[in-house]
């Protein structure tokens, strides 16, 4: 059953994000970006080339012909084929249809009124259905 971490409160959703990748990747885990928003997409795509000189994180797009050989994927389509299903980060504002398929989601929730309502719907939804919750509260910076 797939683990579903709760980050919330989260001032910048991408630089938080870009940060659980690093550490992901430092423990050789794959992870999948999702997120509903094709201009957030587009800024996730930049900030992992740029967020930090110390560190590669190689993604693509899902539908990459290089995406089965590349550890981070990010995707904006619930219909995407996805070639690894290890850690998946949820910063859209709904559930990914395909979410139990990973091993472990963290779900990234601004302190914007609207993220946190959507949030805690998602909190909810996977709540009554058993899943194991774990919530994270970040600390302003």
């Amino acid at each position: 059953m797939t683990r579903i971490d709760f980050h919330s409160n989260v001032p910048d959703k991408i630089a938080y994000a870009c940060r659980l990748v690093r550490k992901a990747r430092a423990a050789d885990c794959r992870v999948v970006m999702f997120t509903d928003d094709r201009s957030q997409l587009a800024a996730l795509d930049e900030a992992l080339w740029t967020f930090s000189e110390l560190d590669f994180l190689p993604h693509v797009m899902a539908e990459n012909p290089l995406a089965a050989q590349t550890p981070v994927i990010l995707s904006s389509s619930d219909t995407a084929e996805l070639p690894h299903h290890q850690i998946l980060i949820n910063l859209s504002t709904g559930s990914p249809a395909h979410f139990a398929r990973f091993e472990r989601m963290f779900e990234i929730v601004s302190s914007e009124e609207a993220d946190k309502s959507a949030g805690r719907e998602r909190y909810r939804f996977y709540q009554q259905r058993g899943y194991p919750l774990t919530h994270f509260v970040a600390e302003k910076a």
